[in-house]
């Protein structure tokens, strides 16, 4: 299961709107045959597994880190009938898949034609594998993660707004490497204007995601990278109704989508915006905003974990810019607590990584 869950792992960011899938056949102690899912309307992993091992999969054992589907969908048909046919005569499952349309169908089909079924083998794990793709598909919004590149004392840029390099290279790589994972980056308007980014995915056989920018007066130059820069994917500028309509135009033929949002006080509604996201099937965002965006962001309730890196330096000053801006809570009880936290060295940056602990009825900020 473990070498299955690798397997999934290697389509990282390229299966959305669908999860991560490995499968192994193991016939006599040996492994036979492997698979995974590679993207989004190509074969499943048990299908590719099972292919490959022919008529040899009869008597085998399959593993599979997820339910093999019972339903067809309008791209690929279901796995639970080429299970049966393989003649495996035991299927190992990680986790039961939570989509309402398979969760325990699946199972019930295998079971029915006599297949011994086991579940639950490594399901932490899978779970924390596909955690975008679980909130996806029983929530229908997406799993948002909000990274932050600051000093030991919480700073982010200089009073000047200089920022480029906080953390190191090997830091930069894995904040690359985690913004290939997800299906959409996340900026506010503030960090095109001052670092004119190209949100791209610059490490080897990375994937660009979907760029969005939070723009409610579109100020977004024409000439900024995430408009001129040549990318596979797509620019989306979330602005408000009541923008500057000659400047729509001109973005719109300057290649950008315009996606129109509710806001509230002149801000953009997040929650609403990330609905949005999902008709375009991403179930995963990375938020690298800068203060505001951080801090609106956490207050709206959006953030399901945070990953920071922090750097062996001290910008010191009060004038610096904080990783979050807006206002502390007015109480320490208010403050966001993070859970099932883990730290990591990258480099000479240490990598925090924890899920924002969710209360009903918490209210963050003044």
């Amino acid at each position: 299961m473990a070498m299955a869950l690798r397997l999934a792992a290697k389509a990282a960011g390229r299966t959305s709107p669908n999860p991560m899938v490995g499968a192994v056949v193991v016939k006599n102690g040996a492994v036979i045959a492997r698979g995974w899912h590679k993207r989004a309307g190509e074969p499943h992993a048990e299908a590719i597994a099972l292919a490959k091992a022919g008529a040899a999969a009869r008597g085998a054992t399959l593993y599979v880190t997820l339910e093999p589907c019972s339903h067809t969908n309008k791209r690929t048909p279901p796995c639970t009938p080429l299970v049966i046919r393989s003649g495996v005569k035991r299927v190992v499952i990680a986790m039961i898949d939570p989509n309402q349309k398979v969760s325990g169908g699946g199972i019930r089909a295998i079971r029915k034609a006599g297949i011994e079924v086991a579940t639950g083998v490594l399901e932490s794990e899978a779970r924390l594998l596909n955690e975008a793709y679980i909130k996806y598909i029983t929530r229908g919004i997406p799993f948002v993660t909000l990274k932050i590149a600051q000093t030991l004392d919480g700073k982010i840029a200089t009073d000047s707004g200089e920022s480029k390099w906080i953390t190191g290279k090997k830091g930069r790589e894995e904040g690359h490497r985690l913004r290939g994972t997800h299906d959409a980056v996340l900026v506010g308007i503030n960090t095109v204007l001052k670092d004119d980014p190209s949100l791209t995915t610059r490490i080897a056989g990375g994937r660009d995601p979907i760029r969005v920018i939070v723009d409610t007066q579109l100020r977004t130059p024409l000439n900024a990278k995430v408009i001129t820069q040549k990318s596979s994917a797509k620019t989306f500028i979330a602005t408000l109704n009541r923008m500057p309509k000659e400047k729509f135009n001109k973005l719109l033929d300057a290649g950008a989508e315009i996606l129109i949002s509710r806001g509230t006080k002149g801000q953009i509604n997040l929650n609403y915006l990330m609905e949005m996201l999902t008709r375009f099937d991403v179930t995963s965002v990375l938020i690298e905003g800068g203060a505001e965006v951080n801090a609106s962001a956490l207050k709206s309730g959006i953030v399901d974990k945070v990953v920071m890196f922090i750097a062996p330096a001290l910008m010191t000053g009060k004038d610096s810019l904080c990783s979050i801006g807006g206002f502390s809570p007015k109480k320490l009880a208010q403050a966001i607590k993070l859970t099932d936290v883990r730290t990591r060295f990258i480099g000479q940056d240490l990598m925090i990584e924890g899920y924002v602990l969710k209360k009903k009825n918490r209210k963050v900020g003044r």
